[in-house]
């Protein structure tokens, strides 16, 4: 997909809701949400557009219970069948075996491996044969997610459309949206965390520190991103 390619007909300053409408309107049934289940801002909007849009989460082996019982809270509200993926088991069975349980800790290098093995080859997966997909990436989220486009090409995953539709909303927004449609959410945002991912690697943020200085929080300098999110080419 380049540039010229004539799906590529719609950007701007548009909201959420409208950006969704148009990219499942457009994409599906090729098109999937991710769910992180951190909050279920995305997720809630793109069901009531299309309650059959497809939703899909990563479960990497070392979720927070608080991240599960967040799910099981999306299916007894809204019934929604999740699209689970997991890493692949030889792969996580050869890095523990070789390197121990904590390896992540000891480089940026191991950590990028056990996010690629945990996060980044089971998304791979999970957008085979996708046209685009939708996140919930925020440009507030940290300065390696400054700058988000609300719709951008996937160089990453074969140059499909990636559609983020709160790039611009902040962290209050989505607060409110969750309190006004009286929406579950992670509870460990109650005791500090404002970006959570997986248990060994997320804690709660410490005062005047972005969203995300709580993940992989022993490393010194650098983008704090596991590989999921890498920049595109902004349409």
């Amino acid at each position: 997909m380049n540039e010229n390619d004539p799906r590529i007909d719609y950007a701007g300053d548009h909201s959420a809701e409208d950006v969704l409408r148009w990219a499942i309107g457009k994409f599906h049934p090729s098109i999937k949400v991710a769910c992180s289940f951190q909050n279920l801002v995305l997720v809630h909007m793109a069901t009531q557009i299309r309650p059959d849009v497809t939703i899909f989460a990563i479960d990497t082996g070392r979720l927070n219970e608080e991240s599960y019982q967040c799910a099981e809270d999306l299916y007894r509200l809204l019934g929604i069948s999740i699209e689970w993926y997991f890493p692949q088991h030889e792969q996580v069975q050869a890095l523990e075996r070789e390197k121990g349980l904590y390896s992540f800790r000891r480089s940026i290098a191991n950590r990028q491996e056990c996010c690629h093995i945990r996060k980044v080859e089971p998304l791979r997966r999970a957008l085979q044969g996708a046209q685009a997909w939708i996140t919930g990436v925020r440009s507030d989220q940290g300065d390696s997610r400054a700058g988000t486009s609300k719709i951008e090409v996937d160089h990453v995953h074969d140059g499909i459309i990636k559609i983020n539709p709160i790039a611009d909303w902040t962290w209050d927004q989505v607060q409110d949206y969750v309190r006004q449609y009286n929406l579950p959410y992670n509870r460990l945002f109650d005791v500090g965390y404002l970006s959570i991912g997986c248990a060994p690697c997320t804690r709660p943020v410490q005062a005047g520190e972005d969203s995300r200085a709580g993940r992989w929080w022993w490393e010194q300098g650098g983008h704090k991103e596991c590989g999921l999110h890498n920049r595109n080419w902004t349409i």
